[in-house]
């Protein structure tokens, strides 16, 4: 406690000294009021990708839409942060987890063992895979919900801002959430004028990334298409270094006293290109058509990671649980077995395929605007990975995966929202609408126990590390909504908004108990075989597949006051209510417990009950010294009800440990804190920020259907660093035709909870607290058409996690984020006039 509070003084100091930012976007003071959707799109869309600019007025306006409408952030009454494309640009980061770092109390890591979002604000954040759950921090592209946490890491080179909006949403935001929401704008294209925007990047690791932008108008005014292509690829930071043995085993089998090490190559690499195909049609002010396609082919490396079991696990046991040496780089000694066989396909990588359409329509009818927003996605995940991360143990040609499983899934996602947005001139204005999703999920995991082989007499027909144990399972899921908010002005400095939304939720499970291929059909046929894991889904194979449905109808509900009390203060509170739907748990039938009782089965399958939340916020936006100092500060408080826990629950497998992750409302809890932002712009061309949070969380209650082995209440809540703090700098020193632009910054996150278990303490993982050192110096043309840039980040090689796991009494391991990095980015930029 004592060494988080003294690494926050820097912060704090900068906080007194007024030397802190809120990113975002520079408008005029005048923008953003009475404007069309299409017109406010345009608006953010024109905003110049530079740091806020300093004129006689002082900084200028950031305009969010956090209402559905384009505002003020100084008077608008909500907890956002916006974040523009300078210093997106500045910041060069790797996807938009790393823009965390300028939101207090945003939370960004990956859920262990893949390339997944896990993103947490105030105390509520996804740390688990499990394709049915419903993360409490929605991520909403051009408005449409990216469900899916393994496609929420987005790009972001094409993003014209983002808004991150802190606590409950759904009033007006899509999917409910209990923690908040991600609204990610993208670049829309230019009516007027041809253009074309290409960047490359080379740096440490092998990494490249080509990126490019073309506008193209059609109609000039009417008509114009905007194409966006990425690609990034890099060999991996992490060293295939691990090592075993000699292997003990307790029965006789070709891998006992074996040992070695991995062969030292680097591993862990990025595959992956990205497209978006935009066409934007305004035939009138009153309306506009914005079609885009989406597309995404991600052949990443599985991730690797670090073995790290403790002794007395079973994989230390047996000789397979090596971790790193002590004084030893874990990231020098990771492991991964690269199988093929037994449906693995481990070298093929993460295969992560995307196609989505989406059309967004503004029709302005004088008393306000009508808006459309139509999408639909589909995703396919194919997801091999060593879970262990322990060295390729082999013998005789043969590799042992000790646990290798493949997590394979497609998603198919329909969305429909349609709102109006007054407009009536007066006191009074509201925004109203529905809101639709139709999702299919299907399932299944293919797990190859090897270690079973050293532990256990081989099954009837094969070997265990031969024979593919297969989970699979699906999810029907529909919800529906109705909303409306409305905001009165009593005087001009007096407004309350008062808002609702209603929501029907409806999800269809179907899942069978965990089985071998053999059994598939539901008798046993050693001749049956499958290409992918995917081939035994419960559609296909619908022997021993129960159904089990589940409905929830909730309210959300939200309420400000906002005081303008001078020119350049403006205070607010509100409350809001908020809820995340129950989930089902895609791991409920692994090693088939329930024998022939279907009826046990299904009740293990119920899903858990909505997560409710409940939001008090109090605060101040302010400007000062001719508008040269922007300070914000918020102060909250959140009771969370019922909240869905993920519990690492042990049981017993032929005598062995083994774990499982259960879904419960276990708990509800209290978190508190403070939030702050500003920006400072003490002479011209300096630019400083901060941000600063601060964050207390404690459960009133833990109890869980299974008996704990400690007192569940006290443990921390998952992922909530009680302290977080940016402070950031950028100077612009111009020469001539060209400018230098210098930027850095430190960033500070405190420990926090990766996963829990309910049997031991000891058993809980976390995330080491970090300070993270990034710099940049840019060389560009005065008018930004081109530029070089040199990048640095983690310049004080710090190593931390970003995920980590114990898997009951068999082994642990931990994902570690990227060590120094140096890279080197040139970009150009051409647009007629």
């Amino acid at each position: 406690m004592k060494n988080s509070r003294r690494l926050a003084l820097p912060a704090l100091w900068v906080l007194a000294a007024a030397s802190m930012s809120n990113p975002a976007l520079a408008q005029t003071p005048a923008e953003g009021e009475g404007l069309s959707p299409s017109e406010q799109n345009a608006q953010l869309q024109d905003a110049p990708e530079a740091e806020p600019a300093v004129s006689e007025a002082g900084l200028g306006e950031i305009v969010v839409t956090a209402t559905r409408r384009a505002t003020n952030l100084q008077d608008t009454p909500v907890a956002v942060s916006a974040i523009d494309q300078g210093l997106i640009e500045q910041a060069s980061p790797r996807d938009i987890g790393d823009l965390a770092a300028f939101v207090p109390n945003f939370s960004a890591a990956t859920v262990t063992n893949f390339n997944a979002a896990s993103f947490a604000i105030r105390g509520v954040g996804q740390n688990s895979i499990i394709v049915y759950f419903e993360p409490p921090v929605a991520v909403l592209v051009d408005d449409f919900v990216v469900s899916s946490v393994q496609t929420q890491l987005l790009d972001t080179f094409d993003i014209a801002q983002v808004e991150v909006l802190r606590g409950p949403q759904g009033t007006l935001f899509g999917k409910n959430t209990t923690g908040g929401a991600v609204t990610v704008r993208t670049k829309r294209p230019d009516l007027d004028n041809i253009g074309v925007e290409a960047r490359a990047m080379y740096g440490s690791f092998n990494t490249t990334r080509l990126q490019g932008a073309a506008n193209i108008p059609i109609i000039p005014g009417q008509l114009a298409f905007r194409g966006v292509m990425g690609y990034e690829y890099s060999d991996g930071y992490y060293k295939n270094g691990a090592c075993y043995g000699p292997v003990v085993a307790f029965v006789p089998t070709k891998f006992a006293g074996v040992e070695g090490c991995g062969d030292g190559e680097n591993i862990g690499g990025k595959d992956v290109w990205n497209a978006r195909a935009k066409l934007l049609w305004e035939p009138s002010s009153a309306f506009s058509a914005l079609l885009q396609y989406e597309w995404i082919r991600d052949t990443s490396e599985s991730v690797p990671g670090v073995n790290e079991t403790r002794p007395g696990q079973l994989f230390d046991t047996l000789g397979v649980g090596a971790a790193t040496p002590p004084g030893g780089d874990p990231l020098d000694f990771a492991g991964i077995t690269n199988r093929n066989s037994n449906l693995l396909k481990m070298e093929k990588g993460h295969r992560i395929s995307v196609d989505g359409l989406y059309l967004n329509m503004d029709l302005d009818v004088g008393a306000g605007t009508f808006t459309s927003v139509t999408g639909y996605r589909k995703q396919k995940s194919r997801l091999p990975s060593t879970y262990p991360n322990q060295a390729p143990v082999a013998a005789d040609g043969e590799v042992l995966s000790l646990f290798d499983a493949t997590r394979d899934d497609d998603r198919t996602t329909k969305q429909q929202e349609l709102r109006f947005a007054s407009d009536f001139g007066g006191p009074f204005n509201f925004v109203a609408g529905g809101f639709y999703q139709k999702e299919k999920i299907d399932f299944c995991v293919a797990q190859i126990l090897g270690f079973q082989d050293l532990v256990s007499p081989p099954l009837p027909f094969a070997t265990w590390n031969n024979a593919p144990y297969l989970l699979c399972n699906a999810q029907k899921s529909r919800s529906t909504a109705v909303f409306a908010e409305g905001n009165y002005k009593f005087t001009d400095q007096l407004t309350l908004t008062v808002g609702g939304r209603y929501t029907w939720e409806k999800k269809r499970w179907y899942g069978r108990q965990q089985t071998f291929i053999p059994a598939l059909a539901g008798g046993f046929d050693p001749g049956l075989s499958i290409g992918e894991a995917l081939d035994a889904s419960v559609f296909n194979f619908p022997a021993g597949v129960i159904q089990v449905l589940d409905k929830a109808n909730e309210p959300t509900y939200r309420a400000s006051l906002g005081y303008q009390a001078t020119d350049d203060l403006f205070v607010y509170a509100t409350y809001s209510h908020g809820f995340k739907a129950g989930a089902f748990n895609d791991q409920i039938g692994s090693f088939a417990p329930f024998g022939n009782d279907l009826d046990a089965f299904a009740l293990a399958a119920s899903a858990t009950d909505p997560e409710k939340a409940d939001s008090y916020e109090v605060g101040f936006k302010s400007e000062f010294l001719d508008r040269r100092l922007r300070l914000n500060v918020t102060g909250f408080w959140v009771d969370y009800k019922d909240l869905q826990k993920q519990i690492v629950v042990p049981i017993e497998v032929n005598g062995l440990p083994f774990q499982l992750t259960r879904f419960f409302n276990a708990a509800s809890a209290t978190v508190k804190g403070i939030e702050a932002e500003a920006t400072a712009v003490p002479v011209d061309g300096l630019t400083l920020r901060a941000v600063l949070g601060y964050q207390d969380g404690k459960y009133n209650d833990y109890v869980t259907p299974i008996p704990a082995g400690y007192d569940l209440s006290s443990a921390p809540l998952d992922r909530l660093p009680k302290w977080q703090w940016t402070v950031d700098g950028s100077y612009e020193i111009p020469f001539g035709d060209h400018k230098v632009t210098l930027n850095g910054n430190v960033a500070y996150t405190a420990r926090n909870l990766s996963t829990q278990s309910i049997s031991t303490a000891s058993d809980n993982t976390y995330l080491n607290a970090r300070t993270l050192v990034n710099a940049s110096i840019t060389l560009a043309d005065i008018d930004d058409r081109y530029f070089v840039r040199a990048i640095g980040r983690n310049l004080t090689d710090k190593r931390y996690k970003i995920g980590s796991q114990v898997v009951g009494g068999l082994w642990a391991n931990s994902q570690y984020g990227p060590p120094r990095f140096f890279g080197v980015e040139a970009g150009l930029r051409f647009m007629t006039e």
